[in-house]
């Protein structure tokens, strides 16, 4: 009787169906639970904006111990806010869009208007593949992810970030290459986990979800994203490939 129920508890647990949904359910409470606490996370980020403006009211001197605090609360709160939106954005991979056809070029011109670029920094493209099937918010976000990781970790005020697509078969092939550090080939495939990073927050401001989402919109539409094999002596190139 016990090995029966043992079984019949494998059996559920290997069951494909079941899984899917008990994943569902968990990214479904990722969104609530995210949703619901960035609304506190708002409030705890505006009122050191307050207590500094009464006190400084008040005459106050903002020096020292006092306003040392204050940026400590603001970093901290700066970071949970940051960690919040990537996890609502991990949750809604997917949702709320159809695969439709896709311009590429476009997508990009988007991400480009929206990301602060800095004055140092050129993006270039060479699309020879632009319009292919996709969700047209998870490209978004793809190349969101991608092009301010590239800008992110750079370890100068200057670089280059190209993004390219190519038809390779029967697979869409979408690379994003800059000229940073580069990665170390015992990091490249730890970075795709979940709030992984490589160097502390105190030194580059992130969630570590942001690759960790990229995986996840690709994988969603059959395929993967690796790090490839940077032609240049630097850089980092990831490659994003998938059924077309």
């Amino acid at each position: 009787m016990t090995t029966n129920a043992l079984s019949t508890g494998t059996a559920m647990a290997e069951d494909p169906s079941r899984q899917v949904a008990a994943s569902s359910d968990f990214e479904d409470f990722i969104y609530l639970i995210s949703h619901d606490v960035r609304s506190s996370v708002r409030a705890l980020i505006e009122l050191p904006q307050w207590i500094e403006e009464d006190l400084a009211e008040a005459g106050v001197r903002m020096d020292g111990s006092i306003g040392e605090s204050i940026e400590l609360m603001n970093r901290h709160t700066g970071r949970l806010d940051r960690m919040l939106v990537d996890l609502l954005a991990f949750s809604r991979v997917g949702r709320m869009q159809s695969v439709v056809e896709v311009d590429l070029a476009a997508a990009l011109d988007d991400v480009l208007d929206e990301l602060p670029i800095p004055a140092g920094f050129k993006i270039k493209r060479t699309l020879e593949h632009a319009r292919f099937r996709f969700g047209e918010r998870d490209l978004l976000t793809l190349l969101t992810v991608l092009v301010s990781n590239g800008i992110k970790h750079h370890n100068k005020i200057s670089g280059e970030i190209v993004v390219s697509s190519r038809k390779e078969g029967s697979d869409v092939v979408l690379t994003v290459a800059d000229d940073g550090p580069g990665i170390a080939p015992e990091f490249e495939d730890r970075i795709f986990g979940a709030m992984t990073t490589l160097r502390p927050r105190d030194e580059v401001e992130g969630s570590g979800m942001g690759l960790a989402i990229a995986r996840k919109i690709v994988r969603l539409h059959g395929g993967d994203i690796q790090v490839a094999a940077s032609e240049a002596d630097s850089g980092t190139v990831f490659e994003a490939r998938w059924p077309a």
